[in-house]
């Protein structure tokens, strides 16, 4: 009995030590994963501590009194993790009560002209035509986009200081220490996010791209051998050998836009210049999900239950190999190059290559493929190599815009590989002059580059190899 006891009592001990080691595991992964979370904790209690001198020196608090505790719920809500964010929601909280205690003060001292019945009807109507106003404002997309925070801000600044001016007649006075108490705090956040490990949301949003185009290419380059391997049985591979890191490029549009909207506020940093190209990387994030979406169908074919038998994918084999191979490659340089910042035409190769391979592929389905008795065994051979073929086209058009990017963006052109075969002198001739029977004529004494060059150095003059004119 008294050992079941202490089982019963041990039992809820345990099973909250166990909670707490997890939870504690999850707090270390979560900081694994991105140690620059652990350093925006930091700032963000260090920017606190700053604007809570307000409150700790008596003579800066006499200055502000009740009103310097906005400094500190305007690093609270401004604060973000990174540069762009802050310095978004920073201006736009600035500019928004700039704008909205001057019509405020204004609307007060207009309200108040018309004596203590009018006052209150007048302060009322300006405020529901504000209201009304603001409010239509925000469901246009642009303005959404950019100064949704800034518009909700001006709503609530006009409203308390229109609304509590009529009370207190230091409407003037308040609107000045709520102004300047949010410009304090709004300042200090961005300097502390700017000056202090910066995370900037354009470079997230560039190497975001950039790792987007090489999930794809690391499907398609693994594709063709995983599509045409056989089993013992015959039956479809497992779903656990699938490349399915192309997967979240299919909901990356809401995020890409979000980061480009937020790297639109963020100053010159590193190779990213003042106005950059931030809605080119839109355009290129939407063309490589178009390109996710065709592979998500070569996908569905790779892991379905109905396939083609094995003498009617051997056809499309080789052909198909190939295309998805260079399509891989090609868009894997492409990832490489945008990466880097640099201009590079190391894809255009593969891409080539891909639309022969693609041409070839067609061909072997008229001739071939179209000619095979059973239809219903065919099809699914013949939709994936037609999608094959429409991702050569999207592959192409993906090279398109980031060529495009890399221009807009002054990326640097890309250094040339050379390798050791070309490190050697390049083909030199000797011209001179020879007279002959029928008149002068010159001798061009010309020396390859090659293995022969190395014999040919040790050779006299007269045996060296020469082309007569």
């Amino acid at each position: 009995m008294t050992s079941s006891n202490h089982e019963n009592a041990a039992g809820p001990l345990t099973r909250l030590w166990g909670k707490i080691v997890g939870f504690a595991l999850k707090l270390k992964k979560l900081g694994k994963d991105d140690p620059r979370r652990i350093i925006h904790s930091f700032k963000m209690g260090l920017a606190l501590t700053l604007v809570s001198i307000f409150y700790y020196f008596k003579p800066l608090y006499e200055g502000f009194g009740l009103a310097a505790m906005w400094a500190i719920l305007t690093v609270v809500v401004v604060f973000e993790f990174t540069v762009g964010s802050t310095l978004g929601r920073g201006l736009n909280r600035m500019l928004a009560t700039l704008t909205a205690a001057a019509l405020g003060v204004g609307a007060h001292r207009l309200a108040t002209l018309s004596g203590e019945t009018g006052e209150p009807i007048l302060i009322a109507l300006f405020v529901f035509i504000i209201a009304g106003i603001v409010t239509f404002l925000r469901f246009i997309p642009q303005i959404k986009a950019r100064y949704d925070y800034g518009m909700l801000i001006f709503l609530l600044t006009f409203c308390l200081i229109s609304v509590s001016g009529y009370r207190d007649e230091e409407v003037i006075e308040m609107a000045f220490e709520r102004l300047s108490t949010i410009v304090i705090g709004s300042c200090t956040s961005v300097i502390v996010c700017i000056f202090i490990c910066p995370v900037w949301i354009g470079v997230d949003l560039h190497n975001q791209i950039a790792t987007n185009i090489e999930k794809l290419g690391n499907f398609l380059e693994g594709y063709g051998e995983e599509y045409f391997k056989v089993s013992e049985e015959g039956q479809p591979r497992d779903k656990s050998s699938i490349l399915d890191g192309y997967k979240s490029v299919l909901s990356s549009s809401s995020k890409e836009e979000t980061m480009a909207n937020l790297a639109r506020w963020e100053p010159r940093h590193g190779k990213f210049r003042f106005r950059h190209p931030w809605k080119q990387y839109l355009k290129v994030g939407s063309i490589t999900r178009q390109c996710a979406f065709k592979i998500e169908a070569l996908n569905s074919y790779l892991i379905s239950e109905i396939q083609s038998p094995p003498e009617v994918r051997s056809i499309i084999q080789e052909a198909s190999t190939a295309v998805s191979s260079e399509c891989g490659k090609a868009l894997k340089e492409l990832a490489s190059a945008l990466r880097k910042m640099t201009k590079s035409s190391a894809a255009e190769r593969h891409i080539a290559n891909s639309k022969d391979a693609a041409e070839n592929l067609k061909s072997v389905i008229r001739s071939s493929l179209s000619k095979h008795d059973d239809i219903l065994q065919i099809i699914p051979a013949g939709a994936v190599a037609s999608l094959l073929c429409e991702v050569v086209k999207c592959t192409e058009e993906i090279a398109d815009a980031a060529h495009k990017l890399a221009s807009l963006a002054h990326f640097k052109n890309a250094k040339p590989k050379v390798t050791p075969e070309q490190k050697e002198l390049p083909s030199q001739g000797i011209v001179q002059p020879v007279s002959g029977i029928d008149g002068m004529h010159h001798v061009i004494t010309i020396n390859e580059p090659s293995q022969s060059l190395q014999e040919n150095r040790n050779l006299p003059p007269a045996m060296a190899p020469r082309m007569e004119v």
